[in-house]
């Protein structure tokens, strides 16, 4: 066996991760309670028949409310499973619904899990990239946004994105109430990577942002937006702020 394989059969299993958006279209709340009821019940059966079968067979689904909080969607699912085709099809069972039929999907964002190679001495306890695995759903709160960086960037030597990246993890153990969850899309979606803080304090996750700006790592970015702020909450609850 090569060293090479070798790595591979060490290494941890890799899950799947999707975000997906979702938009109520406004006829949908004129149409009579019971139908509104029923297309939200529907939609909640499935999301529990996913969780469920568990992480193997079906996946690990949370939901955050974006309602006030943004204007082009109003909720979004995290979703995690070592099986991408059982992400499809809950996605598919989940618009053959009631509520699905009036949802429009503007955003999904597709990645994997990946040890990070910039992590090695600097891990936070529970951290994921730590083991290629995701432990989410542990804060109220959600920060979500797509991040890509510059070719120029991947053509740095690995000791200068290795120091760089140094300055992103001193920064980031200043605010240990904030939980970075990166998940990794190249080859699966437009984005290089996704990343999820997740925390209780949005006023940390605000200052460490404003800190990141001012690092030298950030001149390599082209983009991290749209960023979204989700709320967490059960299915049903999420459900019920969409105003029906």
């Amino acid at each position: 066996m090569s060293d090479q394989q070798q790595k591979q059969e060490e290494a941890p299993r890799r899950q799947f991760v999707t975000f997906g958006f979702y938009k109520v279209d406004p006829g949908w709340r004129r149409l009579l309670e019971k139908e509104r009821t029923k297309g939200k019940r529907e939609f909640c059966q499935v999301v529990k028949e996913y969780q469920d079968k568990g992480v193997e067979q079906g996946a690990i689904v949370i939901a955050y409310s974006t309602v006030g909080l943004r204007g082009d969607v109003d909720f979004f699912l995290w979703r995690i499973s070592y099986s991408l085709e059982a992400l499809q099809e809950m996605a598919a069972k989940l618009l053959a619904t009631g509520l699905g039929q009036w949802l429009h999907t503007p955003l999904s964002y597709l990645s994997m899990t990946k040890r990070s190679i910039y992590l090695v001495g600097h891990q936070h306890e529970g951290q994921a990239d730590s083991r290629g695995t995701l432990v989410p759903g542990q804060y109220k709160y959600l920060f979500v946004y797509p991040f890509v960086k510059t070719r120029q960037w991947y053509l740095l030597t690995e000791g200068t994105r290795q120091g760089m990246m140094k300055e992103h993890i001193v920064v980031g153990h200043k605010y240990p109430r904030v939980k970075l969850n990166t998940t990794y899309s190249f080859g699966l979606d437009d984005q290089d990577f996704v990343v999820a803080f997740e925390s209780d304090h949005p006023a940390d996750f605000v200052d460490l942002v404003m800190e990141l700006r001012a690092s030298q790592g950030s001149e390599y970015t082209v983009r991290d937006t749209p960023i979204f702020t989700g709320v967490r909450g059960s299915m049903d609850q999420v459900l019920n702020l969409l105003g029906g």
